[in-house]
C-alpha cells in the first residue's frame, strides 16, 4: 500500500502516465480517456455485484477481490474500502461449482477444493496423503445491507478427518473511483496504521479533504493473524481438523465510518499495527432491511404478467435491478435510481430522467423523486469549471474525496446539453400520468429557469437550435448521450468540429416546449403557452430543412460548427420520432432505414450504420447496440403508427435477454450481424445492472401497447396496441392514471390483439384505437 504523496500504484501510474485532469472526461459519463489501459482491462462480464443503497461489492466469480488492479472491491459510494478480500483453502484457491447471481443484495457461492497435499497428515512411512478434489464443500453466503456480511462454511465430505486451513487476506486502499478509472493524482492522502486484534480489524485513511475514512472488519470466531503490514495487507487464518461430515464456519462483517480529522485520527496515526483497537460497534447487518425494501418496491409498482417464461423472468429481473440501483442522498431522505454499477453508481441527469420516463407506466414515484432532486440541484450561476449556467440540469454528481477537494468538477458537473430539455419533458409526462398539479406548482420556477437556459445559453448563436460547446478543457467534448470523443462523425469517418447541434436534442427541445405550453395553459398562462407553441413550430420547420438527408432517407446525426450537415447515419434520428418533431412522411422512411438496412443488426438497432467508415461493432458508440436507445426508437415508431417496426425492435430486445446471464439486459452489447453471430455478443465492460437498460423493457411494452395517458380527461388510450409474435399475451395490474387504477389483459399476437379491462378502481376510461 502506498504512503503519503505516492501515486495509487506503480502499475496504474505507468498505464495512465499521460492522463491529466483534462483527459479524464472524454467518453460516456466521464470515464477516463486512458481507461483502456486501466479500467477497460476489467472484464465486467465475469464480475459479481452485491448492492444495497450506496454500498456495493464487486468481486470475481469466486467471491474474491484480488490485488491485481482490476478495479474490484467493496465500495461505499465513490470510495473503495476493501481493495483485497481473498480466500484460500490449504494454501490454494478453491474451484467454483456454482457462482451466485451476477447481481443482487444476497448471494451464495459454492466451491470445492482442487487436488491438494495435506502436509499435516503424513503417513507412517513419511509420504504425504493427498486430499482428493471435491472432498470439501465450501459455501460463501454473502449479503449487502447496512454493511457487507459473509459466512464461510467448510464441510468435510470424506470418511476420515481432514485438515482445512482457511486463509483470508484483507487490504483497504480507500481509492476514489476516478483513480480507478485512470486519474493519477500528484498527491494522495495518508494511510493510517492498521489496528488488529482478535476478531477485529480497522483500516483507516486521512484524505486530502480532511476526512478520515475507516473500514472495520469483525470476524467470529476470531482468526489468527499470520501476517500484518502496518499500513497494508492483513492475513488471517483458521486451522481446523474436520471430522467426517463435520463443518466449521467463519462470519465476517464489514462496515464503513468517516469523520473529520481530529484528535482521534492523530492517535490512530501513531497506533502500532498490533495494538488492540478501540471498541467497535458493528451494525446489525441483516437481510431483513433489503428484503423489506425490495418487497415494498414490488408491491407499490404496477405488475406485468405474461405466460412466456423468458419474458416474465426478464421483466422480474429488470424490476429487481431497478430497486437494487436505488441510492440514498444527496439530501436527507432522498432516493434516486443510480445510473449503473460499477462505474456510475451515482446521480446522473440524463440517465435518471430517461429511466424515470421509461418507468412512468409502472412506477411514477421514480419520476417524482428525480424531478425534485434535480430541481434542487439546478445550476444558479456561471461556473466554467463545472460547465454550469443558470437553469441547467446537472450531468453527474460525485461525493468522494476528489470531488470534495475540487480535483474533479463533479460537485455537480453540468456538462450535458440534453438533461435540461429532458427534465422539462419528464415534468410534462409525469403530470399526464399522475395529475400531480402540486408538484408542477412547486417546480414551476425551475421549469421557467430551464426554459430560460434553452433560450439564453443553449442556443449559442440565436438560430433557434440548441448547440453545445464545453466551456473548459476539463469538460466533456461531446455532451449528448453519445458523449465519447469519436461519436459524432461523417460518413467518411471524419469527426465533426463544434459547436455541435445534435439531431435528438432539437427533438427534446421541441417536446419540452410543447409540454410546457400544455402545462402553462392548465395554469392559465396563455401568453407563455402561445410563445412556446410558436417556438416549437418554428423549430420544427427549421429542423426539417436543416437535418433531412434525402439520399439516406433519414435525418443527419448533427450539424457542425459551421451549421453544415454531419451526414453520419446513426440511431440518433430515431429520437426525433420519439419526441414528435419529425414529419409523418419522413418518419416512415427513418423507421425503414433503422430496421431494414445497415443500422439493423438482427439483435437491434446499431448506434452507427455498418456501411460507414469508422463503424466498429465493438466501438462504444460506433456500432454497438444500446437497449435504451432501441426502446426510444421503438417508442418513436409506435408514435407514428409503425407498429411492425416497433414490434421488431421489442422482439429483438426481449429475445436478447434469453442469452444474457440472469436474463439481464446490459448497458450495451456488440453490434455484430445476427447472420454471422447467432448469439448477441457481450460488450466486455458494460455496466450490469444498468438503469436505463433495465427500464427499456418497460418502455418497450408501454410503447408497443400505444399507451397515451391523460390524467385531466381521466383516460388511458391504447393506440394500435401490438405484441411481438412470440409473446401471446400479458396482463398489467395496478396501472395508474391520476388517482384511478386499472388491470388490463392484452391477448393475441402481432397487431391482432384484444384488450380486456379486468378491474377498475376510480374514474378512468380505457380507450382502444385499432
Amino acid at each position: 500500500m502506498t504512503q503519503d504523496g505516492e501515486k495509487l500504484t506503480e502499475a496504474t501510474a505507468r498505464a495512465a502516465a499521460t492522463s491529466t485532469l483534462e483527459d479524464i472526461f472524454e467518453p460516456e459519463h466521464g470515464i477516463a480517456a486512458l481507461a483502456p489501459a486501466v479500467v477497460r482491462a476489467t472484464d465486467l462480464t465475469g464480475v459479481h455485484v452485491l448492492k444495497h443503497e450506496n454500498l456495493f461489492m464487486l468481486s470475481d466469480a469466486h467471491g474474491d477481490v484480488r490485488p491485481d488492479g482490476r478495479g474490484l472491491g467493496l465500495f461505499d459510494g465513490d470510495t473503495r474500502l476493501l481493495s483485497t478480500y481473498d480466500m484460500q483453502i490449504n494454501g490454494l484457491r478453491p474451484v467454483i461449482l456454482r457462482a451466485g447471481p451476477a447481481a443482487g443484495y444476497h448471494s451464495s457461492i459454492r466451491l470445492t477444493n482442487p487436488d491438494m497435499v495435506s502436509s499435516s497428515m503424513r503417513e507412517v512411512d513419511g509420504s504425504e496423503a493427498v486430499l482428493r478434489r471435491q472432498s470439501l464443500g465450501i459455501v460463501r453466503d454473502r449479503l449487502a445491507a447496512s454493511g457487507f456480511a459473509e459466512t464461510v462454511t467448510v464441510t468435510n465430505y470424506t470418511m476420515a478427518p481432514e485438515r482445512a486451513r482457511l486463509t483470508l487476506r484483507f487490504d483497504a486502499d480507500f481509492a476514489d473511483i476516478f483513480e480507478l478509472r485512470g486519474l493519477v493524482r500528484d498527491r494522495r492522502g495518508e494511510r493510517l496504521a492498521n489496528r488488529v486484534d482478535a476478531g477485529r480489524l480497522a483500516f483507516a485513511y486521512r484524505g486530502l479533504d480532511g476526512i478520515v475514512r475507516r473500514a472495520n472488519v469483525e470476524i467470529a470466531p476470531p482468526m489468527t493473524a499470520i501476517g500484518v503490514e502496518p499500513h497494508g495487507e492483513v492475513i488471517l487464518e483458521a486451522d481446523w481438523t474436520l471430522g467426517a461430515g463435520a463443518s466449521e464456519s467463519i462470519s465476517i462483517s464489514i462496515w464503513s465510518e468517516s469523520d473529520d480529522a481530529g484528535e482521534s485520527s492523530e492517535a490512530a496515526d501513531t497506533t502500532e499495527a498490533t495494538e488492540a483497537p478501540e471498541e467497535l460497534t458493528a451494525p446489525l447487518i441483516s437481510v431483513t432491511e433489503p428484503q423489506a425494501m425490495h418487497r415494498a418496491w414490488r408491491q407499490s409498482s404496477s405488475a406485468i404478467e405474461t405466460t412466456n417464461m423468458f419474458a416474465q423472468r426478464a421483466l422480474g429481473r429488470a424490476s429487481a435491478d431497478l430497486r437494487l440501483l436505488v441510492n440514498s442522498g444527496p439530501g436527507d431522505g432522498d432516493r434516486y435510481v443510480a445510473a449503473g454499477v460499477p462505474w456510475f453508481s451515482c446521480l446522473f441527469g440524463r440517465d435518471s430522467i430517461i429511466t424515470s420516463l421509461q418507468l412512468l407506466s409502472v412506477r411514477p414515484q421514480v419520476a417524482q423523486s428525480t424531478l425534485t432532486i434535480l430541481a434542487r440541484l439546478q445550476a444558479t450561476e456561471l461556473d466554467e469549471f463545472r460547465d454550469a449556467q443558470p437553469g441547467k440540469i446537472l450531468h453527474e454528481l460525485r461525493t468522494g474525496e476528489l470531488a470534495r477537494t475540487g480535483e474533479i468538477p463533479h460537485t455537480p458537473y453540468y456538462g450535458t446539453v440534453d438533461a435540461t430539455p429532458l427534465w422539462l419533458m419528464l415534468l410534462d409526462e409525469y403530470e399526464r400520468w399522475t395529475g400531480d398539479a402540486d408538484l408542477v406548482d412547486q417546480l414551476w420556477p425551475n421549469a421557467l429557469a430551464a426554459l430560460n437556459w434553452i433560450d439564453e445559453f443553449g442556443d449559442l448563436d440565436g438560430d433557434g437550435f440548441v448547440e453545445y460547446e464545453r466551456q473548459s478543457r476539463r469538460g466533456l467534448a461531446n455532451q449528448g448521450w453519445k458523449d465519447s470523443g469519436d461519436s459524432i462523425r461523417r460518413r467518411n469517418g471524419d469527426i465533426a468540429d463544434g459547436p455541435i447541434t445534435l439531431v435528438e436534442v432539437q427533438g427534446y427541445v421541441y417536446a419540452a416546449r410543447r409540454g410546457i405550453a400544455r402545462l402553462a395553459l392548465q395554469r392559465g398562462d396563455t401568453a407563455l403557452a402561445e410563445r412556446q407553441e410558436a417556438a416549437a413550430e418554428a423549430l420544427r420547420v427549421n429542423f426539417e430543412q436543416a437535418f433531412w438527408m434525402a439520399d439516406a432517407g433519414t435525418y443527419a446525426i448533427a450539424l457542425d460548427g459551421e451549421k453544415n450537415v454531419v451526414d453520419g447515419i446513426a440511431s440518433n434520428a430515431g429520437h426525433a420520432l420519439w419526441s414528435g418533431i419529425a414529419s409523418a412522411e419522413r418518419a416512415a422512411s427513418v423507421a425503414r432505414v433503422m430496421t431494414d438496412g445497415p443500422l439493423w443488426s438482427g439483435w437491434g438497432i446499431r448506434t452507427l450504420s455498418s456501411d460507414m467508415i469508422g463503424y466498429n461493432p465493438i466501438g462504444y458508440h460506433l456500432g454497438t447496440i444500446w437497449p435504451h436507445d432501441n426502446a426510444i426508437c421503438a417508442a418513436g415508431f409506435s408514435r407514428y403508427g409503425m407498429v411492425d417496426e416497433a414490434r421488431k425492435v421489442a422482439g429483438a430486445m426481449l429475445e436478447a435477454t434469453t442469452h444474457f446471464r440472469d436474463s439481464r439486459l446490459p448497458e450495451l452489447f456488440c453490434g455484430f450481424d445476427r447472420t454471422t453471430s447467432p448469439l448477441p455478443v457481450p460488450y466486455p465492460v458494460a455496466c450490469s445492472p444498468q438503469a436505463w437498460a433495465a427500464g427499456s423493457l418497460f418502455h418497450l411494452i408501454s410503447s408497443t401497447l400505444g399507451m397515451r395517458p391523460d390524467s385531466t380527461e381521466r383516460t388511458l388510450e391504447l393506440r394500435r396496441p401490438s405484441l411481438p409474435d412470440w409473446l401471446p399475451g400479458l396482463r398489467i395490474h395496478n396501472l395508474r392514471v391520476g388517482e384511478a387504477l386499472v388491470d388490463i389483459a392484452v391477448g393475441g399476437s402481432g397487431s391482432k390483439v384484444s384488450v380486456e379491462v379486468l378491474r377498475r378502481s376510480g374514474d378512468m376510461d380505457v380507450v382502444v384505437r385499432l
